[in-house]
């Protein structure tokens, strides 16, 4: 069967993108962010995966507030960057990782989700940020790709525990499809920021520093909040950070933090990362 070899965490900030595109790397500004980075690039290197499952939110791009699934998945053959208004970014078409994706989505349905089967779509920074980060700016990306959108601009959104179901969901598709595939799940969005209203500018550091050492040791805690817990917490936008429990969810119960960032701000957000490993896949 498939193998999943690690649970990534990583925050989705756009301006990452846009501060990659214009070789700010290595300013004053962005040098400490990105170099907390390299740790992971090195993990990723060493575990080589063939697959990542990416759980991001579409930003009003591919879906607009007319017409917004809580859940869709993306079983194409390739995906192009969307152009979110500034042109479309250099970066390389993610190879879909389409066998999978059926797979995965029939999965779901056994456990009674019942996802958006997306065809054809295109993908904003939700994935393209965290693919660079983890990944750099290759010339073709080392991984096929399973995109997962869930809803968390348009509320109701999710709750916790249907994020961490959709997680086991998912556990269950790696382990029974008939492959050496190496997996990687990325749970991204946050954390914590707020764009709009009384708040705007809200930034919670205390909050995302214990969700980032809490979510492998702790993730209860988090599971267990509601989602009113999670905007006061984390601002209205830093609730995208349910999005990270599907990963957590499809990781064993022991798993043990191999690396772990954390920098704000990152434009008005927190913003950081963590690599997960179950612990019987690291002794």
């Amino acid at each position: 069967m498939a193998k999943l070899i690690g649970g990534l965490g990583t925050s989705h900030v756009p301006s990452i993108g846009v501060a990659l595109d214009r070789g700010l790397r290595d300013t004053a500004d962005w040098k400490p962010f990105f170099d907390g980075y390299i740790p992971a690039q090195k993990w990723i290197e060493a575990a080589r995966p063939d697959i990542a499952v990416v759980v991001f939110n579409d930003h009003g791009n591919s879906f607009f507030l007319d017409r917004v699934p809580t859940l869709a998945v993306g079983v194409a053959e390739s995906y192009k960057p969307v152009d979110e208004g500034w042109g479309p970014r250099a970066i390389p078409d993610f190879e879909g990782a389409a066998d999978f994706s059926w797979h995965f989505v029939d999965q779901l349905v056994e456990n009674h989700f019942d996802p958006m089967i997306c065809r054809e779509i295109e993908v904003d920074h939700g994935l393209q940020v965290p693919m660079e980060l983890f990944f750099g700016k290759p010339d073709r990306w080392p991984v096929k790709v399973v995109p997962i959108f869930v809803n968390t601009i348009q509320y109701p959104i999710p709750t916790p525990q249907r994020m961490w179901d959709l997680g086991k969901a998912l556990r269950k598709a790696v382990e029974s499809w008939p492959t050496d595939e190496r997996i990687v799940i990325m749970g991204t969005g946050g954390l914590s920021h707020q764009l709009q209203g009384s708040r705007a500018g809200f930034i919670n550091q205390p909050a995302d520093r214990a969700w980032i050492d809490e979510i492998g040791s702790n993730p209860e805690k988090y599971r267990n909040m509601t989602r009113q817990d999670y905007v006061e917490t984390f601002g209205s936008e830093g609730a995208e950070l349910i999005m990270w429990l599907v990963m957590r969810g499809a990781m064993d119960a022991d798993v043990e933090t191999v690396h772990k960032h954390y920098f704000a701000p990152a434009s008005l957000t927190g913003a950081g990362m963590v690599v997960l490993e179950n612990l019987k896949a690291a002794a």
